[in-house]
């Protein structure tokens, strides 16, 4: 992708933050892919949103690394109890590019959602966004020259409803409804 189309912009939904610089000992871990993407220049940084970022975490300066290379960090308080439909209007242009024509790459952690909706992942973190909020992020991210996406973390053996697997398939056919040349009904 870095070949294609150079430094791409984000839109990262999850709980965590993912730019620890180590995990358990380990450079590459499910923690630290957004530290070696920006590490190897992968992205734009100013061109990064992270959106829903809660929990614990590893260290108490979890999401300052994030702020101090120029991603947007919106922790999930910002989210309680509203629509997140002006979040995604004023992150439109700033991470698509005045035209909308730069690329980015959508990535969704099920555990963005909150574990009453989406149990089914290793790494579950209270107070999550909602799946209409989730929707929200995605359907704002309509016109953005989205490149690739993702959707990680469903851990189907954590839930034996189904309701995880579901909501990420779900998430997963919205991702492919706002790729570039798909036309929408009004």
């Amino acid at each position: 992708m870095a070949k294609k189309y150079g430094p791409v912009g984000l839109v990262h939904i999850d709980a965590h933050s993912d730019i620890n610089d180590e995990m358990f000992g380990e450079k590459i871990a499910h923690g630290t892919p957004f530290r070696r993407a920006v590490e190897e220049n992968l992205l734009d940084t100013k061109r990064v949103a992270q959106i829903g970022l809660r929990g614990s975490g590893y260290t108490a300066e979890d999401f300052d690394w994030s702020r101090k290379v120029g991603f947007r960090v919106v922790q999930v308080e910002e989210c309680w109890n509203k629509s997140l439909k002006n979040l995604m209007s004023e992150l439109l242009h700033h991470i698509g590019g005045k035209n909308l024509d730069l690329p980015v790459y959508l990535s969704f952690d099920i555990d963005g959602i909150d574990p009453g909706f989406a149990p089914g992942t290793g790494t579950p973190e209270i107070a999550g966004l909602t799946p209409a909020q989730g929707l929200e992020i995605i359907r704002g991210c309509f016109g953005m020259n989205i490149v690739g996406c993702d959707l990680v973390e469903v851990a189907p053996a954590y839930d034996t409803t189904g309701c995880t697997a579901l909501l990420g398939a779900n998430l997963l056919y919205e991702m492919l409804c706002v790729l570039p040349g798909v036309q929408r009904r009004s």
